[in-house]
């Protein structure tokens, strides 16, 4: 009996330091939240996706090249954006204000559309748009979506007297620049052209959209130019879309359409 409870007791010194080390053993994390750099998606969408590039391409410490890493860094961003758009359409389902079926049926079949012309586009240009670019565009086209959901987001409402204080900083917020988004959007757009909103003939951005998509259109193959236009008019000849996604949709097309030693007309908005 003595010598059982020996051997018990020998059996279990040996076996608890085992026991203890497998579990404070941590699973290694993905490599997608190993590309997060330690950071929460949040802290990643405050930053423009050429910003996010940069500080990844920066601080990712091992032996990827750079394109490897801008590839990566794009998907990193891409993950923590659908992520937000998710959780945007489930608040608005909770909410009962989801769009309904038709409309994301819809917006299904412009996405569909968009995917088409997306793919023919990349493909058109001389030389054929590389990995970096492709992931830029796949990148890019996740603002459609958010936008679609977005636009069924009803604003908080406010008081008389909390409109009535809010007016000063409303006024200065709109010289400082802002976080997330919004400040990308106008960051990514510094480039482009300056135009006045409400200007007549060739100074409206919406003529000078439309006329320089036209110029890209022209430079492609006539037998590519022909499936490009056909596919392009499957997107904006929706009588659903808004005129203010139809310009960025132009603007979308001709970020596919531009030769890599252009300077962008419209970068990526975020």
């Amino acid at each position: 009996m003595k010598q059982q409870l020996l051997l018990a007791a020998i059996a279990l010194c040996v076996s608890s330091p085992v026991f203890a080390q497998a579990k404070s053993t941590k699973p290694p994390a993905s490599a997608s939240a190993r590309d997060q750099l330690g950071m929460t998606c949040a802290q990643i969408l405050e930053l423009t996706s050429v910003d996010w590039v940069s500080q990844f391409n920066a601080k990712a410490k091992d032996a990827a090249s750079p394109e490897q890493k801008t590839i990566r860094a794009l998907a990193a961003y891409g993950k923590c954006y659908d992520a937000r758009t998710d959780r945007l359409a489930a608040s608005l389902a909770k909410s009962g204000a989801a769009p309904l079926m038709g409309a994301r049926g819809n917006f299904r079949d412009l996405q569909q559309a968009l995917d088409a012309f997306t793919s023919k586009a990349l493909a058109a240009t001389d030389p054929p748009a590389d990995a970096v670019k492709t992931a830029y565009a796949q990148l890019y086209e996740k603002q459609f979506r958010y936008e679609f959901f977005q636009s069924y987001e009803k604003p908080p409402a406010k008081s008389p007297a909390t409109a009535t204080k809010g007016a000063p900083a409303a006024a200065a917020s709109k010289q400082a620049p802002k976080s997330g988004s919004a400040a990308s959007s106008a960051t990514a757009n510094a480039t482009a052209p300056a135009s006045e909103p409400n200007a007549p003939g060739e100074k409206n951005p919406v003529t000078m959209t439309k006329n320089h998509f036209g110029e890209l259109l022209n430079m492609v193959p006539e037998d590519k130019r022909h499936e490009l236009h056909a596919a392009f008019g499957d997107i904006v000849g929706r009588s659903q879309i808004s005129e203010a996604m139809r310009l960025e949709i132009y603007r979308y097309a001709i970020f596919l359409l531009e030769p890599p030693s252009a300077t962008p007309f419209s970068p990526p908005p975020f």
